[in-house]
């Protein structure tokens, strides 16, 4: 794991993201507050729907059309995103200092263009390179994502590669903009179960090289254990819990971080039904009562229904919005396999 520095380099707070939809407001992010260590992974975790690749497109300016930051702040380096009005603003961040790498792969290159000529694009732009200088960094980028024969590469189409191999490249187009803020989004979701592991490995390798901060999307719980230093669990558009990887497995304090690691296949036992959780997410179109996890919680209280919780301090690293956490709560036991977890 990475050792982070002392002073966050990204900083949210208290983030609303809206978008109008059929006349309707859909508040996609309600009120998500975190914060990134540089050199750190952050894994971002949650159902579909809660709000993950949202909050992560805000921070470049990636919104459709039809959403907007509605209230909160986004610091980075002495500076408010949320106050950017123009492209070009947002020009001096995107892939020049924070860059993403989208879950599919096929989606994010141009078939009608070479390797060579999509990785040549980024780096024309970002870092000013033209001629022989351009070429030798293109096959560079190539041979640093681990693609073998770079200069035959460099002149082969999307489509004359595997699916491991399209995401290495994806992974070396946001890497030629030497960005300082990586996010992944769903980085191995359409892998087999190998190439993931090869893919995560890489990336942590660019991590190391690179002296990158990384943000990982995801819902896969497997690969937060593999890469994360810390993880934030996001539920109907807010930060529920965060802590470091130990805390958030170990010792999980909110009631939906209790079901996620339920869920976990490899955590159950032969012979019993595996784990899921009922109920379905609360619509964003309405406005939120209480706790949003309360109506799928079957260890709620009654204060949860009426009154939305407030953050409590676990560690100086570990919060959660429970009111199992206050004070004057009554002592609720987690789950089975959680307790098992921390034994």
């Amino acid at each position: 794991m990475m050792q982070r520095e002392n002073n966050p380099v990204l900083s949210v707070r208290d983030l609303v993201v809206e978008f109008e939809l059929r006349g309707q407001t859909l508040t996609a992010v309600r009120g998500a507050s975190l914060e990134l260590y540089g050199g750190e992974s952050l894994a971002i975790v949650g159902e579909s729907g809660s709000g993950k690749s949202v909050l992560v497109k805000s921070l470049m300016g990636m919104l459709d059309k039809n959403g907007r930051i509605a209230g909160g702040s986004i610091t980075y380096d002495g500076r408010d995103l949320t106050r950017f009005t123009t492209e070009r603003e947002w020009l001096t961040i995107r892939g020049r200092e924070i860059a993403m790498v989208m879950q599919d792969p096929m989606t994010s290159l141009n078939p009608l263009k070479t390797i060579g000529e999509q990785i040549g694009e980024a780096i024309a732009l970002h870092q000013n390179l033209r001629g022989t200088a351009k070429r030798d960094a293109i096959h560079g980028m190539i041979k640093d994502v681990g693609i073998s024969d770079p200069l035959g590469r460099a002149k082969q189409y999307p489509h004359e590669f595997s699916g491991g191999m399209r995401q290495r490249v994806v992974i070396a187009i946001a890497m030629a903009c030497r960005p300082k803020i990586l996010i992944c989004d769903e980085p191995t979701t359409a892998l087999d179960v190998t190439i993931q592991a090869q893919i995560l490995e890489l990336i942590k390798t660019l991590q190391r090289r690179y002296n990158l901060t990384v943000i990982y999307i995801t819902h896969d719980l497997g690969v937060v254990a593999r890469v994360a230093d810390r993880v934030a669990v996001m539920y109907a558009g807010e930060v529920v819990e965060q802590g470091t990887t130990e805390e958030v497995f170990f010792e999980p304090a909110h009631p939906y971080t209790w079901a996620l690691l339920s869920s976990l296949p490899q955590l159950g036992r032969k012979g019993e039904m595996l784990y899921a959780i009922e109920g379905t997410p609360p619509s964003l179109f309405e406005t939120i009562k209480g706790d949003a996890f309360a109506p799928r919680n079957t260890r709620a209280l009654r204060i949860d229904a009426l009154y939305a919780p407030p953050s409590f301090q676990i560690t100086p690293t570990h919060s959660a919005k429970t009111w199992l956490l206050d004070p004057l709560a009554p002592k609720i036991e987690p789950p089975e396999v959680i307790r098992r977890l921390k034994g």
